[in-house]
């Protein structure tokens, strides 16, 4: 009973198996639709790029947002031979030697994965083609973002995004940064390049199943092995787009920078390097060759004048030399010196000066008296030995006001300046064999001296503050919840007391009321504090350097101008400087002839400079 109960089963078993391995030989082998049907259906992954976080002014108005585009990728293999490549050139408008070229590069890097074939089609771009792509197969399309403006300002402060370079992908590699990949777009430049990792978002993924012509079938299995882009965080910055504009429009043909900044936070309402360029040329399907004209142009557009240009300050630097001089004890605020002009030329004005009226007047010998006070203080008996002491002394003063070095700004490329160290005088003179005399020129700001834009904001800002800044930093907040880096909070003392910073500022207030600034550039309504310079240039004319704050009491800006080659500081970059004040402060422009005056001045094409006689008998003040 028990053995034919187990033939039965065995039977039964034998019998399922054979009639499954028979239908199984039915289907490879005898009828081939369902062979078919797989060959007709092929599995797509689609990467889905997230939004890029968007950038607001300080006052919430849109600096920067996204515009949708698309791209045509191909799948190499699945492109059919023989397709109708004169159609699709013609269709695309593109020539079939391009289309030869892309093809072939995108087989080489790999014939089952996607590549972009034409990048960036605009929304027009896109109805015209997407019903005839699918007479196209192994091409499709991939929509993403790129950024868009509402206004032709902030080129340099935002930066731009671009496809990024095989060269800097290999070396992503190499550092173990795997988030990228060939066709990716990045921040190159600006905050675009400093935030990159916080405005990007993070890549989905989607696995769709398609047909021979392309035809989406549905998700695979789903969607359970699909995962959501992540759109990246929005910056909410420091900048005031208006003022922005403002400024912008006030440097037009003139080479230079001006940066305003509010002293009590170190956040950056404007920064323009002038010349600049509309961030929407780099942008879109003409970027390369707006980026090549860009790249070319003789006035470089590109350079961040701001942070990268070294200038020789002038006369701005004395306020840094009178108050080292004070904290030093080798000087008081009623020290009287005449105008002797022996080893450096002054222009005229009253004397003899004190510590207010040298400001005032920007009266060159008295500094030459100041500085040499400062580096000679007789403390070994031997002029050289006194002057290495004094100079190792002074050189960490100007560090603690960030002189000559980097002050930790949120934007790449930032440069140090130069600010020699004792080294560097050893190796020109001989270690030992140099005193006051071969530096004395650092005394008015000339000489081995060198301040950008930004570290000039940043005295104005110590000036502002009574003797400390804050990091300078364009970002208040990442994301809807976040707040400001906390290394933008740190207050950043220098090596001068507080009390010695009145003297300097009523100096100031002076040189703006009734001192070395023209005139036309004062204000009526407001107190403010400012420092000419007109910084000699070997290569041409000189710069006009001006910094300022305002009100006295209680600051809420400060302000750097540099122009280059337009000869006096107190008649192009004060006006310029004490506008930018107007503007912020009040939101209009009372002084409607000197902001009328000031956009006629023309210092790149040709030579507009009204003062050259007076600029040249002001040299460094």
């Amino acid at each position: 009973m028990f053995e034919s109960r187990q033939r039965t089963i065995i039977f039964v078993f034998a019998l399922v198996a054979f009639v499954m391995l028979l239908r199984l030989f039915y289907m490879q082998v005898i009828d081939d639709s369902y062979k078919e049907a797989a060959a007709n259906i092929s599995l797509q992954r689609i990467i889905e790029y997230p939004y890029r976080g968007i950038v607001y002014d300080r006052k919430g108005k849109i600096c920067v947002y996204n515009v949708p585009v698309y791209d045509v990728m191909v799948l190499p293999k699945e492109v059919k031979k023989g397709m109708d490549t004169t159609r699709f050139c013609s269709l695309f408008g593109i020539t079939k030697e391009e289309f030869s070229e892309t093809i072939t590069a995108a087989r080489t890097y790999s014939k089952v994965k996607p590549s972009p074939f034409i990048k960036q089609l605009s929304h027009t771009e896109f109805a015209k083609v997407q019903d005839q792509l699918i007479d196209f197969p192994g091409f499709f399309i991939s929509p993403r973002t790129v950024r868009g403006y509402d206004h032709s300002s902030m080129g340099i402060v935002l930066g731009y995004i671009g496809e990024i370079s095989a060269g800097r992908l290999e070396k992503y590699k190499k550092e173990g940064n795997n988030y990228y990949r060939s066709g990716d777009y990045l921040g190159i430049s600006g905050l675009e390049n400093y935030y990159e990792e916080q405005l990007r978002g993070k890549r989905g993924v989607k696995f769709m199943m398609v047909d021979v012509n392309g035809i989406q079938k549905g998700h695979y299995k789903d969607g359970i092995f699909d995962t959501a882009a992540v759109r990246g965080d929005n910056l909410y910055s420091t900048i005031d787009l208006e003022l922005q504009k403002f400024g912008e429009e006030l440097m037009k043909n003139k080479k230079g920078s001006i940066i305003c900044m509010e002293p009590k936070t170190g956040e950056i309402l404007a920064m323009i390097s002038s010349p600049t360029y509309d961030p929407n040329l780099l942008r879109g399907r003409d970027f390369s060759k707006n980026y090549l004209a860009l790249q070319k142009d003789p006035l470089k557009p590109l350079f961040n004048r701001a942070l990268m240009a070294p200038y020789p300050p002038g006369s701005i630097f004395k306020t840094l030399q009178a108050l080292t001089a004070m904290q030093e004890g080798v000087i008081d605020s009623n020290m009287v010196w005449p105008c002797v002009q022996d080893v450096v030329h002054c222009h005229p004005h009253p004397g003899p000066c004190n510590l207010r009226q040298s400001i005032q007047w920007s009266c060159n010998p008295y500094y030459l008296q100041v500085f040499r006070r400062i580096i000679n203080q007789h403390k070994s008996g031997n002029t050289f030995l006194d002057t290495r002491i004094g100079y190792d002394r002074w050189r960490e003063y100007m560090s603690s006001f960030g002189i000559g070095q980097k002050l930790g700004i949120d934007m790449p490329s930032e440069k140090k300046g130069i600010l020699r160290t004792i080294a560097y005088y050893d190796r020109i003179y001989g270690e030992k064999h140099w005193k006051y005399s071969n530096v004395y020129s650092l005394s008015i700001g000339q000489g081995e001296l060198g301040l950008s834009p930004l570290h000039m904001a940043n005295m104005a800002c110590v000036l502002a503050n009574r003797g400390h800044y804050y990091t300078p930093h364009f970002i208040k907040k990442i994301g809807e919840k976040g707040t400001t880096p906390a290394q933008f909070k740190v207050r950043h003392q220098t090596k001068v007391a507080a009390k010695h910073f009145e003297s300097i500022i009523t100096g100031m207030q002076w040189a703006v009321q009734g001192g070395t600034v023209w005139s036309q550039a004062r204000m009526k309504t407001v107190t403010i504090c400012g420092k000419t310079g007109t910084a000699q240039n070997p290569h041409g004319k000189d710069h006009s350097i001006f910094i300022c704050f305002a009100p006295k009491d209680n600051p809420t800006i400060a302000v750097a101008t540099v122009v280059e080659n337009s000869g006096f500081g107190g008649f192009v970059a004060a006006p310029i400087a004490t506008l930018m004040v107007e503007k912020y402060l009040n939101d209009t422009i009372q002084r409607k002839n000197l902001y009328e005056h000031m956009l006629s001045r023309d210092y790149i094409h040709k030579d507009t400079t009204s003062n050259g006689k007076r600029g040249e008998a002001g040299k460094n003040h």
